[in-house]
């Protein structure tokens, strides 16, 4: 494989920035799996999703501001819904037509993917949040909040307790053990997305730089850095962007790889299944690890030089977050 573009999903071959690149990516996928697809509402529920999306984290939609946080973005969510895609299609392809996901579930589960990270947005009545890493620690619940008022515009009522759950596979709000579904094909579905987060995550071309120069200073406003203890002192879990990157590798081997095999179930495999040679996924992440043991061996973080494309929102997306951010530290 030639050296991957930025811009690109790992097999180098899908453009993650451009919605209509991964809609048409996974509308092909589907309609490979389910026989006569194009031709159900459900595929015109998913192309009006991914057109909505969009207009959502540019700042398009009724009511919402942009997109503003600068690591979990555009590029994010179309790269993590691709591999939500995938992971579907891994599975389905290979099980017994009564096994099958299906392709309501398939829908659903991509549009969750979708719209995860859209509690992140601010809505314009949220005047107590200046930027939406602000929101961090309830970021799901907020995208939960977002889906059960959105499915019901696109004919996806019946879908909202469903996702009410689900997404939460995504974040830490809730416990995978609470998340328990009647539908273990939707249990499947949940484990399936909180795989996808973590797998586009952590096998981006630039995820070391954006740890780095994006991710932390969103735990910052979001008061992730910190533990802010009863008697007003405060312990500090990230000490500086260098820190957090200190503390990835083990951040891997001890909370997110073991959270991907033991209870996601191993779910991450099915990219194999969709590959058919090797999880792509799964041998970038080790690659950025390997990488990130060799800066640490070395101390010297100069050597993560590649640069990440800017909030593609919007250009004003860089200097709102800067400001709200210095404005933090200055508190």
């Amino acid at each position: 494989m030639k050296k991957r573009d930025k811009r690109h999903d790992v097999s180098n071959g899908v453009d993650v920035t451009r919605y209509e690149s991964v809609r048409d990516e996974v509308l092909s996928l589907f309609s490979h799996l389910y026989p006569g697809y194009d031709n159900e509402p459900l595929s015109e529920a998913l192309k009006q999703s991914f057109a909505d999306f969009d207009r959502l984290f540019r700042g398009h939609f009724p009511d919402f501001h942009f997109c503003d946080t600068p690591y979990h973005d555009i590029q994010h969510t179309l790269d993590m819904s691709l591999a939500m895609a995938r992971l579907i299609y891994g599975h389905d392809r290979n099980a017994k037509p009564s096994e099958q996901l299906g392709a309501y579930r398939a829908t659903v589960g991509v549009i969750s993917a979708l719209f995860h990270d859209s509690g992140y947005i601010r809505h314009h009545s949220d005047k107590q949040y200046r930027n939406g890493a602000e929101c961090t620690k309830i970021h799901v619940s907020r995208s939960a909040n977002f889906l059960a008022k959105y499915l019901p515009t696109i004919g996806l009522e019946d879908a909202v307790f469903t996702t009410n759950k689900i997404v939460h596979f995504t974040g830490y709000e809730v416990s995978v053990d609470r998340l328990q579904l009647e539908d273990k094909r939707f249990q499947l579905i949940g484990y399936m997305l909180g795989s996808a987060d973590l797998m586009a995550q952590m096998s981006d071309r630039c995820y070391l730089e954006k740890c780095r120069d994006r991710l932390y200073p969103e735990f910052v406003l979001g008061g992730i850095d910190r533990i802010d203890r009863a008697d007003g002192s405060v312990h500090r879990i990230y000490t500086s962007p260098t820190n957090l990157l200190t503390q990835t590798p083990d951040f891997y081997q001890k909370s997110v790889f073991p959270r991907l095999e033991h209870i996601f179930e191993g779910v991450y495999a099915y990219a194999l299944d969709y590959f058919g040679t090797k999880n792509y996924y799964m041998d970038e992440i080790e690659l950025n690890i390997e990488y990130l043991q060799k800066v640490l061996r070395a101390n010297d973080f100069s050597l993560l030089r590649r640069e990440p494309l800017p909030n593609l929102a919007t250009t004003k997306a860089a200097e709102s977050f800067q400001s709200v951010l210095e404005e933090k530290l200055s508190d």
